[in-house]
């Protein structure tokens, strides 16, 4: 069981309810239905992720222009290795990649969730698709 700060529960309904559009746009266009159960702003630790799949143990992180910004890549750097630390790998898209390349993106998260749940079968098909 992943680690949870319970004061950031308010917090993280709030942000639930109040999604912004790319948020919204990735989970009801994808997430939401994916076979492998996503869950919206789920604390860890001391941070809130927006998107988190258990069975792959993977963090989707959307970032608007604040994540651009020096103390916004400091933090951002931080929360990584945190969730690293707890075998959590964080995929990072910006809002832009969202609203412009959502069908790249949904691929990039199946590839991901494939090879870290099936690393074998993920291992044999890229070494058939090298032949």
């Amino acid at each position: 069981m992943l680690p949870r700060n319970p004061h950031l529960l308010g917090n993280a309904r709030r942000l639930r309810r109040e999604m912004t559009k790319e948020e919204r746009k990735l989970w009801y266009g994808y997430l939401r239905y994916h076979p492998a159960k996503f869950y919206k702003q789920k604390i860890i630790g001391s941070y809130i992720v927006d998107f988190y799949c258990d069975t792959a143990k993977l963090a989707i992180e959307l970032d608007g222009s604040q994540h651009f910004e020096p103390t916004g890549q400091q933090h951002d750097a931080q929360r990584t290795l945190y969730l690293q630390a707890q075998g959590i790998l964080v995929l990072r898209f910006s809002n832009t990649d969202i609203m412009r390349h959502l069908e790249a993106v949904c691929a990039q998260i199946d590839d991901t969730i494939d090879r870290r749940i099936h690393p074998a079968a993920s291992s044999i098909r890229q070494a058939r698709d090298n032949l």
